[in-house]
């Protein structure tokens, strides 16, 4: 896997994935960005977050549970001192289907966290990572 980063001007930066897509990166205002994107960290996140929802579908579609929506809210703390390395992240999936297994839903978030998530796996060497989950009815 590779990736290329091209500094834009100031602490604005261009991230472009192996297969193309790009994404603006960008510093808050006190650090001398104009705020035109995401910062570094909370891309970081969102990977996570988006790497375990993959997982956390994939599973349950495999053992044909109608799974409509699967939403992970994530939250996270940050160490005081430099690095400010993540030190807790909490992950809350909100996952909609009609009929879901209680049961295969704990089960699709614990193989993430423990077997399939890269990037929680990785993560998870630097700060301590927790996860729920809550069920809401809905049509498919």
């Amino acid at each position: 896997m590779k990736a290329r980063i091209k500094w834009i001007e100031n602490v604005c930066f261009m991230g472009e994935s192996e297969t193309g897509h790009a994404v603006v990166l960008d510093g808050a205002p006190d650090a001398g960005g104009r705020n035109l994107g995401m910062r570094p960290m909370e891309m970081l996140l969102i990977g996570m977050g988006a790497c375990t929802s993959f997982d956390v579908v994939t599973i349950l579609k495999k053992a044909r549970q109608p799974i409509s929506d699967c939403v992970a809210e994530i939250e996270a703390a940050r160490a005081d001192e430099i690095p400010k390395v993540f030190t807790k992240i909490h992950v809350h999936f909100v996952v909609t289907g009609k009929g879901l297994n209680p049961v295969q839903v704990e089960r699709a978030v614990k193989l993430s966290a423990e077997k399939y998530c890269s990037a929680s796996i990785m993560l998870g060497k630097a700060a301590e990572i927790t996860h729920d989950f809550e069920i809401v009815e809905g049509e498919l």
